[in-house]
């Protein structure tokens, strides 16, 4: 299993500088790789940083950061369109880095909740799938698989569970079209995360292995040994992603809700965790 680290876990915004400085910290710790959030794409220097990610030899997945003015369910066409721009942006720079993933909520903004009846949640669902039916493909031509992550209830109302996320996907119908499953949110929304995970199948394009608090994955109460079996029996073997955040700075403390440092120093969050998780991974 590949282990990388998600950016945020030292700061933001993720702007070219701050990935020359906290790419060799990562490297330095000993990951195998790095994920890059995306929150402006068309300003990173794709070119500078797919070498600094060759000079230290890891490799890189992508997340993107959705906003109310990129949503693909709201009632405006123009915000929509301009969600679909943005997704395609993304993909041009995932690929550009060398990133074969985009994960995310590839739907609608973070922390947008609402009630929905049942005719109200199958519109919904059509109306993601057809988007994410033509960002699929423009996906593959840049060899980039789309990876949809359920979101827990206080984060959206649209998609929760690993069992809408299939749904949603097997929609699509797509190969570069795939979930990403990530602990912190099943922790909150799944009856057993080993389930879950095995229902999932091989729709996995990668996972974030999170503690329960979003602190070092594996000084909490996940059993990240059902996790790992899970993983085995479906036959994943491939990446493992740490996204946590640090309450030093406002705009990410909002989003994320992290009120207090989660282990001592952001470095021995993200020490901690992949010593946990190569352990049992």
């Amino acid at each position: 299993m590949q282990i990388g680290v998600n950016l945020w876990v030292w700061g933001a915004p993720v702007t070219t500088e701050y990935v020359q400085e906290t790419v060799p910290r990562a490297a330095e710790i000993g990951f195998d790789g790095v994920e890059i959030p995306l929150v402006e794409p068309t300003e990173l220097d794709c070119d500078r940083t797919a070498r600094l990610l060759d000079d230290h030899g890891l490799d890189a997945t992508a997340v993107v950061a959705m906003s109310e003015d990129r949503d693909l369910l709201s009632d405006d066409p123009a915000v929509r369109e301009n969600g679909r721009r943005y997704l395609r942006d993304c993909i041009e720079a995932a690929s550009a880095v060398g990133a074969t993933r985009l994960g995310g909520p590839l739907y609608a903004a973070v922390g947008r909740t609402w009630s929905m009846t049942d005719e109200e949640r199958a519109a919904a669902v059509e109306l993601v799938v057809e988007q994410l039916t033509e960002l699929s493909a423009h996906a593959a031509e840049h060899g980039v698989t789309l990876c949809v992550e359920p979101l827990n209830r206080f984060e959206t109302s649209f998609l929760n569970t690993v069992e809408q996320g299939i749904e949603l996907v097997d929609r699509v119908d797509d190969p570069h079209c795939r979930l990403l499953l990530d602990t912190f949110h099943m922790n909150v929304e799944e009856k057993s995360m080993p389930v879950a995970i095995e229902s999932a199948g091989d729709r996995i394009g990668y996972v974030h292995a999170c503690g329960n608090d979003r602190g070092a994955p594996g000084n909490g109460h996940i059993d990240w040994d059902g996790v790992a079996r899970a993983l085995a029996d479906v036959g994943y073997d491939d990446t493992a992603v740490i996204e946590s955040f640090t309450p030093a700075v406002d705009s990410i403390a909002n989003a994320a809700a992290v009120w207090r440092p989660l282990e001592p120093s952001q470095d021995d969050l993200a020490r901690d965790g992949l010593a946990n998780l190569r352990a049992v991974l």
